[in-house]
């Protein structure tokens, strides 16, 4: 499981966006504990204090985010007191290595021993030196890195803001940032209550998770930051614990009651989602494709984006797919699903497959479209329970359909067909709504699978530029890959 499906799977089994810095900051321990004598006391007395952060808090928080810099400033003792602390945290809880790490020449090594040695799920870092500093942590597919764009730092706005505040310095790191690694792996680290540099940076980046820094400064109205950063879903941001409650004795009575009060406030957002937007695509193509409607909705709100976008194969595209938003837009899910509708029904099968966790939504709004039963092989075999292979009732030898969302290796589906007909089901037919054209419809042909897809990379580009959605160079530069 890589970090964003950790974080994912710990935000919704825990229903919290909160993280919690775990910093070695004896300013910040309570009074009755803060006793000690000597350096050998004073890092018994921090390990002691920090275990008992993790237990009180374990159960409120999506991550932990321990700061190096404050380790690193106790010496080797120092460093030995993070790994306790790593070793701490329950399993289940990604961490976050706070380092603003901005040294390109020893960004290999460092990231070699904080992925592979320490264990660490994520790491934020300095974009100052561009991508050749970034890309050796991107190579950990299954790791996080989150880019600091912004912050609070009132001496740097000098370089925040440059050259103008219609085109500031802070704006150019995200919209390189975007460009060297997918949603799932990179993300943005942003310190600021000023809402406009918030709604600037949503607007900008809408499908990145945010990390927030700095948004407890007094006075400052924090549903108004929630409001601006916050996706349409009630989430896309991480939201820190104020350092002042760890001296308090009842912490973990009053983290339990801020995680309810946000909950509280993004459950007042996601109500809006129950109203369909009208949309209107605001041009007429005389050849025009039978989608075309479709393409330009998904363009429009976000689902295709084009540049340089490395994929976890390391591969890098000039196009990324995002088709989570989908879900969120009811008239547009319908048409999806009308679409794959189109296809099922030239085909003969018993039960609808949908590979998680993607394609998990398609797959049951065609189950219920099309009035067939769904199955799905888990993605991870559960150690306790029943451990099935297959979720869902079904009958040995009955014919399935597998559902998924794109077609870029076949590794999924592939992976997807083998656990069904290994628990006896018949595998034929493979329908994606978008075919990546890497030549793998081909290659499962060879295997014995049908693939068929609604759409193609080529046909969604053909319609965009004809459109006139994306221009000259991003059409070409396509073309070129």
């Amino acid at each position: 499981m890589n970090f964003f499906e950790k974080l994912t799977q710990r935000i919704t089994s825990n229903d919290t966006l909160l993280i919690l810095g775990l910093d070695p900051n004896p300013e910040m321990m309570p009074q009755d504990q803060n006793t000690h004598q000597g350096q050998q006391s004073l890092i018994i007395a921090l390990e002691t204090w920090l275990k008992w952060v993790v237990e009180q808090t374990a159960e409120f928080v999506c991550a932990y985010k321990p700061t190096l810099g404050f380790y690193e400033a106790l010496g080797s003792e120092g460093l030995d007191l993070l790994l306790k602390v790593i070793a701490a945290i329950p399993d289940k809880i990604p961490i976050i290595l706070d380092a603003k790490h901005g040294d390109i020449n020893t960004s290999t090594i460092f990231a070699k021993t904080i992925f592979e040695q320490w264990q660490v799920d994520a790491v934020t870092v300095s974009p100052y030196a561009g991508q050749d500093h970034i890309a050796p942590f991107l190579v950990y597919p299954d790791q996080g890195v989150f880019v600091l764009c912004h912050t609070s730092n009132p001496s740097a706005v000098v370089l925040q803001e440059y050259p103008t505040n219609e085109a500031p310095f802070y704006l150019q790191v995200i919209k390189e940032a975007k460009t060297w690694a997918t949603p799932e792996q990179l993300f943005l680290e942003v310190g600021t209550t000023n809402l406009t540099v918030i709604k600037k940076i949503r607007s900008l980046a809408p499908e990145r998770l945010l990390l927030m820094r700095s948004i407890w400064s007094q006075g400052n109205d924090i549903h108004e930051i929630l409001t601006a950063s916050l996706t349409p879903m009630g989430d896309g941001i991480l939201i820190p614990i104020p350092q002042d409650f760890l001296q308090s004795e009842n912490l973990k009575e009053k983290v339990k009651n801020l995680n309810n009060d946000i909950n509280q406030y993004r459950q007042n957002i996601t109500k809006n989602l129950q109203n369909c937007e009208l949309w209107s695509p605001n041009v007429c193509l005389l050849n025009s494709h039978p989608h075309q409607d479709l393409i330009l909705q998904l363009y429009d709100i976000g689902c295709l984006l084009f540049g340089e976008y490395v994929q976890a194969s390391g591969a890098t595209f000039s196009y990324y797919i995002d088709l989570r938003k989908i879900i969120s837009k009811p008239q547009l899910f319908h048409q999806v699903l009308t679409a794959y509708a189109d296809i099922l029904k030239t085909l003969k099968f018993d039960r609808i497959a949908g590979i998680p966790y993607g394609s998990l939504p398609t797959a049951t709004g065609l189950s219920l479209m099309l009035h067939h039963p769904m199955i799905y092989p888990r993605k991870e075999v559960k150690a306790h329970g029943t451990r099935r292979l297959i979720e869902g009732t079904f009958q040995t030898g009955e014919k399935v359909a597998i559902i998924d969302d794109i077609l870029i290796t076949g590794k999924s589906v592939k992976e997807g067909a083998e656990k069904l007909t290994s628990s006896g089901l018949m595998v034929e037919d493979i329908v994606v709504f978008i075919d990546h054209e890497q030549g793998v419809k081909d290659k499962l042909k060879n295997e014995g699978y049908n693939a068929y897809s609604v759409l193609t990379i080529s046909e969604i580009t053909e319609t965009l530029y004809e459109a006139g959605r994306i221009n000259e160079q991003q059409y070409s530069s396509f073309f070129k890959h």
